[in-house]
């Protein structure tokens, strides 16, 4: 499992457990409330949406709190205009981070940001300095159960370009974002049971951090999730399992 799944799969234990659940609904309520802005409230004709209220419903999220976000989006109910901004910078070490965020004062967002990653120990850089590092693609949840060679046999069939086994969490397969929820469907459609589908950015190489680097990445890692306006954080980290293993304590 690389680094970054680690870690995702650790802020997910830390989201079940409670003690950060609010800020995953808030996180998941403002993604639902922009893609029915942008694509419409039904689920079923925007893909974006159907992926959202997935996320939603994998986070147990009560389906009235998911209407009233759609509806938030359609101008059904007064609600709040959130935009979508990235914000590019330096974790210790030299590791490339991207922080997707949707916010709805723009002024704020980025003096937050400026000052998680000050007091992170790494820099806000400007537009352009890591995002050339990243490939976006789309990540396909496939829970447990399937061999890895069945699920990497429909995966071919259905165009992804890569299946990352997540041990007992099941498997992970990637496509073109373009082609995420056909791809997804087509699974579906082929017996396996899919979780939560979405883009992401993926590295092209890494930066091997250890010691006191690699715990200030983390601890940067942490002070960015924290922040309400921030949906997505992405780095080029790789550091022992151990390191990632301690964060979860």
């Amino acid at each position: 499992m690389s680094g970054h799944n680690r870690w995702t799969k650790i802020k997910r234990q830390k989201e079940a457990m409670g003690a950060s659940k609010g800020k995953l609904f808030t996180k998941v309520t403002k993604e639902i409330t922009v893609a029915a802005r942008i694509g419409g409230g039904d689920p079923g004709a925007n893909a974006r949406l159907r992926s959202a209220v997935l996320a939603a419903r994998e986070a147990n999220m009560p389906s009235e709190n998911i209407t009233r976000a759609i509806k938030k989006g359609t101008g059904e109910l007064e609600g709040t205009h959130y935009e979508e901004v990235t914000y590019e910078g330096y974790a210790p070490g030299g590791v490339a981070v991207l922080v997707e965020c949707l916010t709805d004062n723009r002024h704020r967002t980025a003096a937050d940001i400026r000052a998680n990653f000050s007091k992170g120990g790494g820099n806000l850089a400007t537009e352009g300095a890591v995002g050339y590092l990243f490939h976006r693609k789309g990540s396909i949840h496939v829970k447990p159960g399937p061999s890895e060679d069945r699920v990497m046999e429909a995966a071919l069939e259905v165009g992804a370009e890569d299946v990352v086994d997540l041990g007992p969490d099941g498997f992970e397969v990637r496509t073109e974002p373009a082609a995420l929820h056909a791809a997804a469907a087509a699974l579906e459609a082929k017996g396996l049971a899919v979780g939560e589908q979405r883009t992401i950015f993926l590295p092209q190489n890494t930066v091997r951090v250890e010691g006191d680097a690699a715990r200030r990445v983390l601890r940067l890692l942490e002070l960015l999730e924290d922040n309400d306006d921030v949906q997505n954080v992405w780095a080029n980290y790789e550091m022992d399992d151990a390191v990632l293993a301690a964060a979860s304590a």
